[in-house]
């Protein structure tokens, strides 16, 4: 059976990978795989820019395995190489080579994600791991728990680096950075390179080796790109015929968001092609099981955002569909690359709107490539030229675009901040660009009207207010209304509880919950009724003085 490998031999690995290579059906290394295995299993660092299908992961994971079988086993809580992945599906792809290539080594390997109970998880990594495969975040919940140790780690591995500073985790891995050893075997595997990847690899790799298996940026060269102009609102039904028409039996469809995916999924589901979703909002129980319906043909259509771009790993999987192109040209890249696979061709399909032309020449100009048009009869567009779609999230086009920047987002249902006007009538100055704002709303507070007071002018009234409520606490409890003794003065304008004794600072009392004369609004305080106290005191929720809201 090792001779079904025998190319792999002639890169220095040993028997029982060569064996497990064989059991899966590979006989002839990929050109990655050529340039990555002789460079690790000599203890180099590898900067590599590798397409997703290129068969990338074999290419890092067969030289680890070989290297670590050589040594002695994990001790308790010690992980021995670490694989950091950006998503929860591609961590469990990365887990399945790693055991697959590892069947026949006394190697213990493991894989942690968030969406699933973590105690299992530190229960098996306190009796040491060789290979643990991890997201960031579970990673360092299971740090903080003290349940592994990266302090003697031998080879830690980026896969998709670029994704994980896209999702913004390169805080956590320069917190994991910081755990491990300095002496260790660097490896960082990205589809593209950016610059701030290129600043993360300085720091990181030591005199590394680069490796280029594909031109940079570009894609998969056995995949067809073709791209069908249509109407925004016919591209459901445009999807559904091509499905029908050219029987498609197993189909990845990608969109731009969640209730997107949903809503598509129910759709295609209604027109009778079995279909499932997958995104972020997903349990992590509901994503595993459309990935496995899919994977085993049940599902027909699998609908995902970009959250799935990375860690979908189909054998021969056909069609590739761009419901919705991203947002980020690089994220085409990925997708894409979904198929064609393996040395096997693939069919990529972008249904393209008009108001997508900003999108579309992003993506062509980071490939470097224009995609072919092909208008499907029935299906011709009717509006050729519109506004390009408003990405921004509600914040308008006036922002910085979809990377951010701009005003910050509002919650829904929350109504836009109000301007504060002064005494003339005109809008004031904001506390947080004009010191002067600043200090006056800081020094003197707010009057019931909103504005504001001087220094003076606010102690004055804080002085006023606090003398009303103890005359007004001494009047109702002097007629008798107090019950059982426990009348108290409320509290003093600052929000103090003042005592019905004659407490002038506001240190004690309880409040009386028999003493609720009304009252109505004073310039002090906007609340409602009086609790045995003055103008400064109201029940939950109720009016206060202004410097206590």
């Amino acid at each position: 059976m090792a001779s079904l490998a025998a190319d792999f031999a002639e890169l220095g690995l040993s028997e029982p990978l060569l064996k497990a290579i064989a059991a899966r059906g590979y006989r002839t290394p990929s050109p990655i795989q050529r340039q990555c295995i002789p460079a690790v299993l000599a203890g180099r660092d590898v900067m590599a820019a590798a397409q997703t299908g290129t068969g990338k992961t074999a290419g890092f994971t067969l030289p680890l395995l070989e290297r670590l079988r050589h040594g002695p086993h994990a001790r308790a809580g010690l992980v021995r190489a670490l694989v950091l992945t950006p998503t929860r599906e591609l961590a469990a792809q990365v887990g399945e080579c790693v055991s697959a290539y590892g069947r026949y080594l006394d190697l213990r390997s493991d894989v942690v994600f968030g969406g699933v109970s973590v105690n299992p998880q530190v229960e098996r990594l306190r009796r040491g791991t060789d290979v643990l495969v991890a997201t960031p975040g579970r990673l360092m919940d299971l740090q903080q728990q003290r349940a592994l140790r990266l302090d003697q780690l031998e080879i830690l591995v980026l896969d998709e680096a670029d994704r994980m500073l896209d999702m913004g985790f390169i805080r956590d891995i320069r917190r994991i950075l910081a755990l491990l050893p300095e002496r260790r075997q660097n490896l960082l595997f990205s589809a593209t390179f950016s610059g701030e990847i290129r600043r993360l690899a300085t720091g990181l790799l030591h005199q590394p080796l680069q490796l280029q298996a594909t031109p940079e940026n570009g894609t998969a060269p056995l995949v067809e790109q073709v791209l069908h102009p249509c109407d925004m609102g016919r591209k459901s039904d445009l999807l559904c015929h091509l499905i029908r028409s050219n029987d498609w039996q197993q189909v990845l469809v990608f969109s731009r968001t969640k209730h997107g995916a949903n809503r598509l999924a129910e759709r295609l589901d209604n027109e009778g092609l079995r279909a499932a979703a997958i995104h972020g909002n997903k349990s992590q129980g509901a994503r595993t099981r459309a990935l496995a319906g899919f994977k085993s043909g049940e599902v027909r259509v699998l609908v995902a955002t970009d959250i799935a771009a990375r860690g979908i790993d189909i054998h021969q999987l056909p069609h590739v569909v761009n419901l919705d192109l991203p947002n980020v040209a690089e994220d085409y890249v990925h997708r894409i690359g979904r198929t064609g696979r393996a040395g096997q061709a693939g069919h990529a399909i972008s249904l393209v709107a008009a108001e997508e032309q900003e999108l579309l020449q992003a993506i062509e100009r980071f490939t470097g490539t224009s995609l072919p048009r092909s208008v499907v009869p029935g299906f011709e567009p009717t509006i050729l030229s519109a506004p390009p779609l408003d990405l921004s999230g509600g914040r308008g086009r006036q922002g910085r675009g979809p990377a951010g920047g701009g005003a910050p987002r509002r919650s829904e249902g929350q109504a836009a901040p109000e301007r504060r006007r002064g005494r003339s009538g005109g809008p004031s100055a904001d506390p947080r660009i004009d010191p002067r704002a600043g200090r006056a709303r800081d020094g003197g507070g707010r009057d019931g009207a909103g504005r504001e007071l001087s220094l003076r002018e606010s102690s004055r009234r804080e002085v006023s207010i606090r003398q009303d409520s103890i005359r007004t606490s001494s009047i109702r409890a002097s007629s008798g209304r107090a019950s059982d003794g426990r009348a108290s003065g409320g509290r003093d304008g600052a929000g103090r509880g003042a005592s019905l004794g004659g407490s002038g600072n506001g240190a004690g009392g309880a409040r009386s919950s028999d003493l609720r004369p009304a009252a109505g609004r004073d310039s002090g305080a906007r609340g409602g009724g009086l609790r045995a106290g003055g103008p400064g005191e109201g029940s939950a929720g109720e009016g206060r003085h202004p410097r206590s809201r």
